[in-house]
């Protein structure tokens, strides 16, 4: 479902935004620290296109997709929202095998490996709240909705088998050159617990990202799901509990869910006739539940294409219907009036050593800063850790390091000259 997005003027002024497009003139770099360094936490992943994650769960354990919240109290409204989502509605699984209507049912997702080059992305719409590129994106990476993704909402899902890093298009449509455009995009440390700033959409309207929601075959296959997963309903408010961070709702209506809203599957439901490869997704329902991510149908629940779902039996989860949830006790309700304010990152540093070098011996870029939640680097280098980078630019190269933290994004820049 296409995404609207509301934007609150009255915050902006927390939000130092920094760059827009990303756009290189200079060749890939080489990265000792940050974007293609191989990182042992995502060794058991497998390359290509829908291909297992081998046991590996995105985050950590305490990161709030893989909590376990089968003991956490209802929330206080859970009867007013369950009734505003519809009692009566039925569980959608909207993943499967083979085609409907001609495209490929569910969000795909590819792993890519350090031989995957590094491209610039552009930004059609929302550019400002965007994690700038470059990012491993294959040319022919797969979109949501292929083989004829039309105007929907077109994600692309990158996993970095070497950094562990995951990358998110929403709105991607491949240019020349191994270029993307994107209406936004996001990066996200699997390795770590990152918070993008608030009031910042991802690749998903809920600021959140869209990978870890998705129900695979290859987890069900092995007999659990070890996160909750993602869901959508059509009518949400304009408000978000953590962990989402952005809405996209104009209505003020205690009795509609905010973004982020967890439902769990009763503990009191009987799952006993399903299949084993449903009981998987009921146990996570009941264990892990699921997090409102978007505006869509109601009750939809996403997960990644796989000719090897069985499509009948899938179908058998609509006969959960909206009172067989509850709602797990929410918390702080952010709304336009409490936005959570705080002081964006500092960079006190960032500069090349040596500053002009030539093609062949590079040159390292180091940072000092503080209260920064996450790292880009633009162009060529992408996502980073730590506080340096080698990088061999081919051409004099402008670098601008982007920092970012709940309240906010800043900048700074180096220049190399090649000689």
């Amino acid at each position: 479902m296409r995404k609207t997005f509301f934007f609150l003027l009255a915050v902006s002024t927390l939000l130092a935004c920094g760059g827009g497009n990303s756009t290189s003139t200079s060749s890939k770099s080489s990265d000792t620290t940050g974007g293609s360094t191989a990182n042992p936490a995502c060794t058991a992943l497998t390359t290509g296109s829908g291909t297992s994650l081998g046991g590996f769960v995105p985050f950590p354990s305490a990161n709030a997709w893989n909590q376990d919240i089968s003991s956490a109290a209802v929330d206080s409204n859970s009867t007013a929202i369950i009734s505003s989502i519809g009692t009566g509605t039925s569980v959608h699984a909207d993943f499967g095998a083979g085609t409907y209507s001609g495209i490929k049912i569910g969000i795909p997702y590819v792993i890519v490996d350090a031989t995957q080059s590094f491209v610039p992305i552009t930004f059609t719409s929302y550019g400002a709240e965007s994690d700038p590129g470059p990012m491993p994106v294959p040319a022919s990476g797969p979109i949501e909705g292929d083989p004829m993704p039309g105007t929907g909402d077109r994600h692309v899902l990158v996993l970095s088998k070497d950094n562990c890093f995951l990358y998110e298009l929403y709105g991607a449509y491949p240019g020349s050159n191994g270029a993307w455009s994107a209406a936004s995009a996001a990066v996200w440390d699997m390795t770590a617990t990152t918070q993008r700033p608030y009031l910042w959409t991802s690749a998903d309207a809920a600021g959140l990202p869209v990978f870890p929601g998705l129900a695979r075959y290859d987890e069900v296959a092995a007999g659990k799901i070890s996160h909750a997963l993602r869901f959508t309903v059509s009518q949400t408010r304009a408000a978000f509990v953590a962990p989402a961070s952005h809405w996209a709702s104009s209505s003020t209506s205690t009795s509609l869910p905010p973004m982020g809203t967890r439902l769990r599957l009763k503990s009191s439901f009987d799952i006993s006739s399903y299949s084993a490869a449903n009981q998987v997704i009921l146990k996570a329902l009941k264990q892990y539940g699921m997090i409102l991510a978007d505006n869509g149908s109601s009750i939809y629940i996403s997960g990644a294409p796989d000719d090897r779902w069985d499509n009948t039996d899938l179908s058998k989860l609509g006969a959960l219907k909206g009172s067989d949830f509850e709602v797990v006790q929410m918390g702080n309700i952010y709304t336009s009036s409490n936005i959570p304010a705080g002081s964006p990152p500092t960079i006190s540093s960032f500069s090349a050593n040596p500053t002009t070098t030539n093609a062949t011996s590079g040159t390292t870029l180091s940072w000092s800063a503080t209260n920064a939640s996450y790292y880009v680097m633009s162009p060529d280098v992408g996502a980073v850790r730590g506080t340096s980078v080698t990088v061999k630019p081919s051409t004099t190269t402008t670098y601008t390091l982007y920092a970012a933290n709940a309240y906010g994004r800043v900048t700074a820049t180096t220049t190399v000259t090649v000689q």
